[in-house]
């Protein structure tokens, strides 16, 4: 048996990299191409560019794996059904249920792969790739509204009308409010920078509402300790998606303590958990092909319908998402319902030709 594992571990782990690999290819071809159009913004040339595609490559593993691991192990059982050695598999003794096991542990291999990535390359890669493409194209981060980013700290708003790519903040506004809501102080800064015990703020103008008066003073720099880290300002860099588990919950955890919607980070650290299971769930679902490979088709339409399970399957998966998003699902509902839907099928195929 630990041949036949070994055996099963060379040949469908070579097909499903040679498919992450053109998947992954093809996938950087369209970054390329998007990325084409902003070369001469700033310092922004090709080489900006092929460093950008570069680093943004980890980010579409979580899009590719599992596709590739549905073609990859469709394609090489293919071939051993081509030649009968599936057949010969289960003369000799070897059943289905341990056929399964076998390309089960191949598919936690990926999914162990997948989890690596999505947790501690792809944030940093993200990360990295947008800060170099803004301090190209002599850009700020994009903001969701006019007058800049607004942060809810406890009973202050702050606005921030640009972030730099070295998370420096310029033009900080922070309304200070007391326990009923009244405003109590406007404080207004040209420049802001993280520290170790908080942002040092630069030409700081405040504004102070007394019961009875109104006071202004003016501080050439003041200390301004807020729960507000830079690692929350990655959002504005990382889509959620792909930001790490830990920021997730750390950004979920400062968005509730202020009363704030949680649910598409929610949804996107319940995906981290269920999205590398995928893996396993192709490699089932991708088993029974192997055995109706000499009655239909050939390779190449194999390869074709797994790639268009593999659609289906991300279709799916951004159809629930925002479904859940609309509908206030439960995140866990929203993310493992097409997974579960693929397990059942996949499952039911094996039962069908365990029958027969």
């Amino acid at each position: 048996m630990n041949l036949l594992n070994r055996y099963l571990l060379k040949e469908i782990t070579s097909s499903i990299l040679l498919i992450m690999l053109a998947l992954l290819a093809m996938f950087s071809f369209f970054d390329l191409i998007q990325e084409l159009e902003s070369i001469g913004k700033g310092s922004y040339g090709i080489g900006n560019v092929m460093l950008f595609v570069l680093l943004s490559a980890p980010g579409h593993v979580y899009e590719v794996v599992p596709v590739a691991v549905l073609v990859g192990t469709m394609y090489a059982l293919g071939r051993l059904s081509r030649h009968s050695e599936l057949i010969i598999l289960r003369v000799s003794g070897i059943s289905i249920s341990r056929l399964t096991w076998s390309l089960l542990r191949i598919g936690l291999v990926f999914a162990l792969l997948t989890f690596v990535i999505g947790e501690f390359v792809t944030p940093v890669s993200e990360k990295t790739a947008q800060r170099m493409r803004i301090k190209a194209t002599d850009s700020v981060i994009a903001q969701d509204f006019r007058s800049g980013l607004w942060i809810k700290d406890g009973s202050s708003f702050v606005n921030v009308e640009e972030v730099l790519p070295d998370a420096t903040l310029l033009n900080v506004h922070i309304y200070e409010f007391d326990q009923e809501f009244h405003l109590r102080t406007i404080s207004n800064a040209k420049t802001g920078e993280f520290e170790e015990d908080g942002w040092n703020l630069g030409e700081v103008t405040q504004t102070l509402f007394e019961e009875d008066k109104i006071k202004s003073v003016y501080f050439p720099d003041a200390t301004w300790r807020s729960l507000i880290r830079p690692e929350l300002l990655n959002v504005l860099l990382v889509v959620p998606e792909k930001m790490s588990a830990r920021n997730l919950y750390s950004y979920i955890t400062h968005l509730s303590e202020n009363k704030q919607k949680t649910s598409r980070h929610e949804i996107a650290l319940s995906a981290k958990i269920v999205y590398p299971l995928a893996c396993m769930v192709m490699v089932i679902l991708a088993l029974p092909f192997g055995f109706l490979q000499q009655r239909s088709g050939g390779t190449s339409s194999k390869i074709f319908f797994g790639i268009m399970l593999g659609v289906v399957y991300q279709v799916m998966n951004r159809v629930f998402v925002h479904l859940g998003l609309l509908n206030d699902w439960s995140p866990l509902f929203s993310t493992v319902v097409p997974t579960l839907l693929f397990l059942m099928a996949g499952l039911f195929m094996l039962f069908l030709i365990e029958r027969r």
